[in-house]
């Protein structure tokens, strides 16, 4: 389990705040934003995402807000990825309060293409047609480490 840090998740908050037009009060914030805690879960094989997920949802202080599964429907770019928006409590000095979290669950094949993806999608002054030809890799690998990783999961299935 890696904890995705905290920067990354206060950059994309700003972003989506700024984008969305959401007034920058913290109910505004509450009500708008799904991900303002998150947390991504590696695994070596597509099944234990499942598996987890259902594990997860089973726990009686959490509930399931929205399932996002980019395993089964892949984003255009060949992203995949399990995202849930759950809520969870958190404890406070004085109250308990619910918090919208993100999990995302992915193979480590996954959480290689996508963390490459990431640092090549922020990369200034590439070209057009760099930008395409690179996407186009991009989504070839995706595609492999997809076809890998059920590859792994028979050979798991036959031990």
């Amino acid at each position: 389990v890696r904890d995705l840090h905290p920067l990354e998740f206060a950059h994309a908050g700003q972003t989506k705040i700024r984008d969305r037009n959401i007034p920058s009060s913290l109910e505004a914030i509450e009500e708008n934003i799904n991900d303002i805690a998150g947390v991504r879960v590696i695994c070596s094989f597509c099944e234990d995402i499942y598996m987890l997920a259902n594990c997860l949802l089973k726990q009686d202080d959490i509930t399931l807000i929205e399932i996002k599964d980019y395993i089964k429907k892949p984003k255009p770019n060949g992203y995949r990825s399990l995202h849930l928006i759950i809520s969870v409590p958190i404890f406070l000095k004085d109250e308990k309060r619910d918090m919208k979290v993100e999990v995302q669950l992915r193979t480590i094949a996954m959480d290689f293409w996508a963390s490459l993806e990431h640092k090549i999608r922020y990369k200034k002054n590439l070209s057009e047609d760099l930008q395409k030809e690179l996407a186009e890799e991009l989504l070839y690998c995706a595609n492999q480490s997809a076809e890998l990783d059920m590859k792994m999961q028979k050979i798991r299935n036959k031990i």
